[in-house]
């Protein structure tokens, strides 16, 4: 039922993004359809660069391929972007108090497709700003589901909070981290198995581009459905290369989302085991905030249920 729901959720996407991007086209060629020029959006910049993948086990297989990205300053935005955090809601979770900037892909022609946005948080030091905390903001294909946590993005330890691909279970950590962007920007990831180690790689690597004006339906055209072919191709080339399939974990395991919570404070203790294992004792037994560690950082769990048809 579910490859069905994944046909007619493919057939509809592709004919309604074909619509659009016809009226795209008419308003580009009919002068009297065009919208008027408009200074470019300050909050706004541009990104182009490469994602990569690699998993070294139980097979080794590996892509990259271009994509482009927006870098929105939710301070001084004209348009929130939608089914995003705010500034303000950032802030809070993040505990910080100077901008905000999410990193994301907007949408294209009717289809949104976002494996992960980033916001990074910074915190005012009299007239200067740093980068102190980061949110991601991870979503699953074709489920629509999503999570949301806090981390420092100097590099952290992460416990695997959602499926991600039918082609990974939910055993293993994330070790994440990224820089503040400027003219180049880097985000990298990798998975922590107890049995297969340090078996996969996803790294993206882009740099501000130059503004295109507000054109950026042109700049962003069809930029989400390609990462969806990507997405769905190699997956396809896995399955090709017999890499095991994986359910998804609520079908045999409706507590995992609490379990990825209770590991990820293991994790914290672990690393403050040295130096204060009483404390961290008490924060397992607690009761604590989803996600809270001994230093007292909440990493602040959030997950979305899947959309329909998918739940």
């Amino acid at each position: 039922m579910e490859v069905l729901y994944l046909l007619c959720s493919i057939i509809t996407t592709s004919l309604t993004s074909l619509t659009l991007s016809l009226l795209l086209l008419l308003r580009r060629l009919l002068p009297s359809t065009a919208a008027p020029h408009h200074p470019a959006d300050p909050s706004v910049s541009l990104y182009q660069g490469t994602v990569w993948h690699e998993r070294r086990r139980p097979v080794h297989h590996s892509f990259k391929y271009s994509v482009r990205y927006a870098l929105v300053d939710l301070d001084h935005s004209s348009h929130a972007p939608h089914d995003h955090l705010s500034a303000n809601d950032a802030r809070l979770r993040a505990r910080t108090s100077g901008p905000v900037f999410l990193l994301t892909i907007p949408p294209s022609v009717g289809y949104e497709q976002n494996p992960l946005s980033l916001y990074y948080c910074y915190d005012l030091e009299g007239s200067t700003h740093s980068l102190k905390r980061c949110i991601a903001e991870v979503t699953n294909t074709p489920w629509g589901e999503r999570v949301l946590f806090s981390f420092d993005p100097n590099s952290d330890l992460v416990a695997k909070p959602l499926h991600v691909s039918p082609f990974m279970d939910m055993l293993g950590n994330w070790s994440i981290r990224t820089n503040a962007p400027g003219d180049n920007l880097f985000v990298a990831i990798s998975v922590q198995h107890p049995k297969l180690g340090d078996y996969f790689t996803a790294s993206l690597t882009a740099r501000r581009v130059s503004s295109l004006g507000n054109d950026h339906a042109l700049y962003f055209w069809l930029m989400p459905h390609k990462v969806a072919v990507w997405i769905y191709w190699h997956a396809l080339k896995l399955w090709w290369k017999n890499v095991t399939f994986i359910q998804h974990p609520r079908y045999h395991s409706a507590a995992y989302k609490e379990e990825a919570v209770v590991h990820d404070r293991g994790l914290h203790c672990c690393q403050a085991l040295a130096g204060d294992a009483q404390n961290c004792l008490q924060v397992e037994g607690s009761g604590s905030d989803v996600g809270s560690t001994k230093s007292g950082r909440d990493r602040g769990f959030t997950w979305r249920d899947a959309k329909w048809p998918w739940n």
